[in-house]
């Protein structure tokens, strides 16, 4: 049997047939690809390309704002909107249970170092994956490990069902260890920016690669410009003879050049020096850099300013553009991961469909702002003491009989 016939029983194998079935196709472009100018001259974007890109300071820096402010985010586990603990049997010790495997997601991990390798993978490629098993364990229930997102594949004719397999992790191994077949309520696949004509999501690394690209080389231009590496000026020696000339180049490479000392020239006429640019900063092409570094930021949603551009910045607009970053970069972003944790993990792996995972820094961003409108809500009577604790991750008051 060979390889192909035994990948595609890898997925066909456990598949079984669903009673509903939809009418459009699925992934259509992908049987009819759609054409482009082929760029020979750039890099591809490969999950190797990508992730050396996200070494470089520029996107590092615009990582590093999104994925440190999200991990370092307080965060809580709690019943959804129209459940009460009356409701949920054992709500008390769920939850506790929640946080603690969350804290603690596997042995190596503290929810911090698995969020920031999530988040990593999905701004670069758009691809957060973890993979997530039930334990027998009351006290944690599960367990949660990173997983290389570049390295999952997804079954295209995956029909729904918890019994077949969605996902397939490619190991790089030959023969049956090729694929590891993952079911639907065992691995958590983050896509962020989701479109129809592909099952893959695009990172924001993706949307900057080629100004990237162009960024790295005028910066590297620039650096052997400013170390004068690179000629910016000769010498015309009018009327020389070949011999002559040869005298002058080898005198001045063994006598003055990298010396320091001051050459002393006596002729007939006095050599011209040719510039081949102005001699100015402007060769250095940093307003090019500039206009760069506002793409950049431009696609991973940051104004400019967080990459360091603080041309057009003052004091009046900085607190505008840092509530801006919040907002269109850094939330929606921690609620896309949120939101996978409460589906996948606590409703469809655990069955615990009444909890949810939030992050309480979304709630509201200033910390003022949040008391005052809370405290308004309770002098109005439309929340509880209780129900504004819970919002703030406290636990419900104990009165005393």
């Amino acid at each position: 049997m060979g390889m192909r016939e035994q990948l595609r029983r890898v997925w066909a194998g456990l598949a079984q047939e669903n009673s509903t079935q939809r009418k459009t196709a699925l992934l259509p472009s992908v049987l009819t690809p759609y054409g482009g100018v082929m760029r020979e001259t750039l890099p591809k974007p490969t999950p190797m390309n990508l992730r050396r890109f996200a070494e470089t300071p520029a996107p590092r820096r615009a990582i590093n704002y999104i994925k440190d402010r999200i991990a370092s985010m307080d965060w809580q586990v709690r019943l959804k909107r129209g459940f009460s603990a009356n409701q949920v049997e054992r709500a008390g010790e769920k939850l506790a249970a929640l946080r603690a495997g969350m804290e603690e997601p596997n042995a190596t991990d503290s929810f911090r170092t698995l969020c920031e390798q999530v988040l990593e993978d999905l701004l670069v490629g758009g691809f957060g994956a973890m993979e997530m098993e039930a334990t027998d364990d009351e006290a944690r229930p599960f367990q949660l490990w990173p997983v290389d997102g570049a390295t999952v594949q997804i079954n295209l004719k995956w029909d729904g069902s918890a019994d077949s397999p969605r996902y397939a992790q490619a190991t790089g191994k030959i023969g049956k260890d090729a694929l590891i077949p993952l079911l639907d309520d065992e691995l958590i696949y983050i896509r962020q920016n989701p479109r129809t004509h592909t099952p893959f999501g695009l990172g924001r690394l993706e949307v900057a690669f080629e100004t990237i690209n162009s960024f790295l080389a005028a910066h590297q231009y620039a650096g052997r410009l400013a170390s004068n590496s690179v000629v910016q000026y000769a010498l015309w020696l009018n009327e020389t003879t070949p011999t002559q000339h040869e005298r002058m180049i080898r005198w001045w490479q063994d006598e003055i050049e990298g010396t320091g000392r001051v050459p002393i020239l006596s002729c007939e006429e006095k050599p011209e020096v040719l510039r081949f640019a102005g001699g100015t900063d402007a060769d250095l092409r940093l307003e090019w850099q500039e206009f760069l570094l506002r793409m950049i930021a431009n696609a991973f949603d940051l104004p400019a300013m967080m990459l360091g551009v603080q041309s057009d910045v003052n004091k009046s607009t900085a607190g505008e553009l840092a509530d801006e970053a919040f907002r269109s970069a850094i939330a929606p972003t921690a609620k896309l991961f949120a939101e996978h944790i409460t589906r996948d993990l606590f409703a469809k792996r655990l069955g615990w469909r009444e909890f949810e995972f939030v992050f309480n820094d979304l709630e509201a961003r200033d910390e003022s702002e949040e008391v005052q409108i809370q405290t308004e809500l309770l002098k109005a009577g439309v929340l509880t003491v209780d129900e504004v604790r819970a919002m703030r991750g406290l636990g419900p008051l104990l009165v005393a009989k």
